[in-house]
Order: C-alpha cells, then sequence, then structure tokens
C-alpha cells in the first residue's frame, strides 16, 4: 500500500510526549493512521524515532513518541508503518535481554532475520480456557504450603518501597517449575537489571529465560510497552509449542505512572490521585493474559506492585486486587500468612500435593494466629498460660523457618518440616486435627508406627 509510505510534515504540536499531527484523508479514502499502529518520525537531522497512535480525532492523530521528543521540531516528517509494534519471537530470544522496543542490549546478535509477532492483541476468551489444575512450584514455603501458585493464575506482591521484592521475584525465577520465564522490568536502576541477570546467570537458568528491561534512564512511556512485549512472547511459546511459561513483571505502579504521564500530556481529566479513569481496564488488559490454553501450555503471571506508603487504598493496588486471583503481601523480609490469599489454591491442594497439605496449612495458620495473640497479652503485661507459652515459641520457629523470604524448601521437606516445628511444640492431642493424619505424619506417632509395622513384619 502507498498509504503507509506516504510522509506528512503538519506537526500541530509537541507536548511532554505526545506529539499531535493532521492528517488529511483526501478523495474519501480513510485516513491511513490506525489506533494503535506505529509511526516514524525523521527529525531535521535525519534521526529517526518510533511513536504509536493513541488517539485519532477526524484528521487530527495524536502519537506518543518512544524515546523522547528531545530534538523534536515542528518541521519533523510522520511516516505510519500500517502495523502495530512488533517484537521478536524464537528460539533466539532464550536467554537474550532486550530494551524496552525490544532491541538486544546485551551485546549479543541482531535478530533482524527472525520471526516478529504483533503485541498488545487480545486476551483468549474466557469461555475456551482450561481449568487451573496444576501447581507451580517455588521452593518459597510461604508460597508453596500456604498460598500456592497455580498454573494460569494471576497474581500480585503487594510491597513497599525497600523491602527485598526484587530478591524474592528472582529466587521464584530460578526455582519455578517452568519451561520459560519472561521476565519484564519497568523502571528499573541498572543495578536491579545487573542483579536479576547474573542470578539467572549464576543459577544456570538464563538460557530459557527471556528478559525485557525498561531502566530509569530511558524514556518513561517505553514502559507501557514492556508488559505487551513479555506477554506476546509468552503466548507464543505458549500456543504454539506447548511450554508452561512464567511471566515475572516488576513494578506495576511504576507502569502505571507511566499511563499517568501519557494522561496528563494528553490534557485527559483525572479520576483518582492523578491516575486516569481507565486504569482498571489498561491493568486488566495485561492480567487477563495469563491463562491455560487448551490443548497447548499456558502463561502464569506473577507481578510486583509497590504501594506508596504502605496504603492499599492506592489506586493501583486497590484496581489490581479486583482483577487478580489473590496476593502475597512482602512486609518486614517476610510473607504475612494474614494479608496473603491465593484464590485458586483449593484446585491444587490436597490433589496434586500431599494428602496432609490441606489440614497441615490450617493448623499452622490457626496457631500462628494464636501466637500473635499471646504476643499481645505479653505485652500488656497479662498472665501467660503454659498453652500460650507453647503458643509463642511456634510463632518465634514459624518466622525463623517459613515465613522469611531466605528460606527456600522443596514442598515435601517444608511439609515435613513443619510436621518436626508441631511436634517441638505442642502435643497430639492440642493440635485439633484428624487422628488419621496425626498417626501417619507426626513425628512421634509416625516413628511408633514404624516400628509397629517393623516388628509384625519380622513375626510374619
Amino acid at each position: 500500500m502507498s498509504q503507509p509510505l506516504s510522509h506528512y510534515r503538519n506537526i500541530l504540536s509537541i507536548v511532554g510526549g505526545i506529539v499531535r499531527v493532521r492528517v488529511p484523508s483526501g478523495d474519501g479514502q480513510p485516513t491511513p493512521a490506525r489506533f494503535r499502529d506505529i509511526a516514524s518520525l525523521r527529525k531535521a537531522n535525519g534521526e529517526t524515532v518510533l511513536a504509536q497512535v493513541i488517539r485519532i480525532d477526524d484528521d487530527v492523530v495524536s502519537l506518543q513518541v518512544f524515546g523522547g521528543t528531545a530534538g523534536l521540531t515542528t518541521r519533523a516528517s510522520v511516516r505510519f508503518l500500517g502495523h502495530p509494534m512488533q517484537v521478536t519471537c524464537s528460539q533466539n530470544v532464550l536467554g537474550r535481554a532486550f530494551n524496552s522496543l525490544g532491541e538486544p542490549m546485551d551485546r549479543g546478535p541482531a535478530l533482524t532475520e527472525d520471526r516478529r509477532v504483533d503485541i498488545g492483541g487480545p486476551s483468549v476468551n474466557p469461555m475456551r480456557r482450561v481449568m487451573p489444575s496444576r501447581m507451580i512450584r517455588t521452593d518459597v514455603p510461604m508460597i508453596d504450603v500456604f498460598n500456592t501458585l497455580v498454573e494460569s493464575q494471576k497474581i500480585p506482591i503487594f510491597s513497599v518501597a525497600g523491602e527485598p521484592y526484587n530478591a524474592l521475584l528472582a529466587r521464584i525465577a530460578i526455582h519455578a517449575d517452568a519451561d520459560v520465564v519472561v521476565f519484564g522490568g519497568m523502571g528499573l536502576i541498572f543495578d536491579d537489571y545487573h542483579y536479576f541477570r547474573q542470578r539467572f546467570l549464576d543459577a544456570g537458568v538464563f538460557a530459557h529465560t527471556v528478559m525485557f528491561a525498561n531502566l530509569a534512564s530511558d524514556s518513561v512511556v517505553e514502559r507501557l510497552l514492556v508488559p505487551d512485549m513479555a506477554l506476546a512472547v509468552a503466548e507464543r511459546f505458549a500456543v504454539e509449542e506447548g511450554k508452561r511459561v512464567l511471566v515475572l513483571l516488576t513494578d506495576m505502579t511504576a507502569f502505571a505512572d507511566a499511563l499517568k504521564e501519557v494522561g496528563i500530556s494528553m490534557e485527559r481529566v483525572p479520576s483518582n490521585r492523578g491516575h486516569m479513569g481507565d486504569l482498571y481496564s489498561q491493568l486488566a488488559r495485561r492480567y487477563e493474559k495469563a491463562c491455560d490454553f487448551h490443548g497447548a501450555g499456558s502463561v502464569t503471571v506473577l507481578t510486583v506492585t509497590t504501594m506508596p506508603g504502605d496504603d492499599i487504598t492506592h489506586p493501583v493496588p486497590d484496581n489490581t486486587g479486583y482483577i487478580t486471583e489473590g496476593q502475597f503481601y512482602l512486609r518486614n523480609g517476610q510473607i504475612d500468612p494474614f494479608g496473603s490469599l491465593s484464590r485458586l489454591k483449593q484446585r491444587v491442594i490436597g490433589k496434586s500435593t500431599r494428602e496432609d497439605h490441606g489440614a497441615l496449612m490450617n493448623t499452622m495458620i490457626r496457631l500462628y494466629a494464636g501466637a500473635r495473640d499471646a504476643q499481645q497479652k505479653r505485652a500488656m503485661a497479662f498472665e501467660l498460660s503454659k498453652f500460650d507459652e507453647k503458643l509463642l515459641r511456634f510463632g518465634d520457629l514459624f518466622e525463623t523457618r517459613f515465613m522469611d523470604v531466605s528460606v527456600s524448601l522443596s514442598l515435601e521437606r517444608a511439609l515435613d518440616l513443619a510436621w518436626e516445628t508441631l511436634a517441638e511444640c505442642f502435643e497430639p492431642q492440642e493440635l485439633v486435627m484428624r487422628q488419621q493424619l496425626i498417626d501417619k505424619y507426626f513425628p512421634g506417632k509416625k516413628r511408633q508406627r514404624d516400628e509397629e509395622d517393623s516388628t509384625h513384619d519380622l513375626a510374619r
């Protein structure tokens, strides 16, 4: 088509990262600009930058410029490329790192001849999705045991600045039993980007990992591309190659702030604390990419959402909570068992995991809640009972052995350690659990049963 190759020079305004250009249609033909298509802007010095169509008002087209508008004047020319933003997707992207425009940033070879796919497409029809039924192991006890991550789940980590959420995300990427890990970083300082990349390399998982990183020194509006690129690549691996793909995104608050900046540049009226009224829809478009595809693989989305001032009512975590299937709360270097929730864990606990998983999880949380109450009684100088003393000891062990994000245990080892912790603090009759499970798994009972079985075998 000749239209996408035409150059348009009638630039009306340049405000922030937004350029408005008049594009006459002529002869009854529609405008060559289409929503979300890519355009190329040529500066007076011959340099070109990419932009995306974000609004069309009759013959006036608003473009969101990537890379900033420094050096851009109204004498620049605009050429519409006739397709959305694309990202390279092939086996060659595994073990590579790309910037927020999809260009290699690891000094590796260019992938100009590899296949490219459009980003930002629609999500899968919910009626065509497979019901989640498989667990993704992370070796984080507070996730695997108490809030199990389920394949095709979409779930955020709620945290505040300064918490070790990047370390937790890197650990999950390293230990998760996924075929492909797609990492997307938004607004990362270089040290954080280098930390993730080095951790993946040292752990030997970089060969099945793809990284997309928007650094703090990059254009803010380029952050809007990172989730779409990561999810487009994830969908291709899941649908076409049947891979179990885990997508890790940090930080969705930086993504929302970029949306806010673009909205302000377009003179849109903010809805809540400066954020635009479509914040929910923008977040949902990305989170709803999580899917277990019929006859193919799956995409699981795990993100970080930082809460300014630890405010859960902030628009970003507030809207996120309506979209996702639970959340992990990271506070004081620990995953909070009371604020965290996985709404899909019941689909795998006791079905694809050990029979004692569900009862043990509930008992541990119930006793830890009692330990919290005992701590308050001690702080207010109330007299403590013997059982309160046991609860306090259990609470200390629980925080040390399970809640700290640095603890790494397989699911089976974590369940065994939970039984050992209960045995150190309580008598079997104090657990209020099914006797069948106590007889089978409680350390003293289990040892006695094994000895009886051995004696019975010898007698035979």
